[in-house]
């Protein structure tokens, strides 16, 4: 890895900003009118976590260049 890139053009900082917006994404719950919405939802972010999970950790894997600290 000696090439740089910027942070904006990283697959695993992108992964990760899902990931960690979709674990606080229980706080800001809506008024749910039952348990069947309350449960399809609870299983889509779920599932969308796992997968931002999964491409995270396959962004990390495959990464070839490194993300230059000069922009931050």
């Amino acid at each position: 890895m000696t090439n740089e890139k910027s942070w904006f053009a990283s697959k695993t900082i992108w992964a990760s900003i899902v990931t960690i917006g979709l674990s606080c994404s229980g706080f800001f719950n809506g008024s749910l009118e039952g348990a069947d919405h309350a449960s399809l939802t609870d299983t889509i972010v779920q599932f969308l976590t796992a997968i931002s999970g999964v491409v995270a950790l396959f962004g990390r894997i495959s990464a070839t260049t490194l993300i230059s600290r000069k922009e931050i």
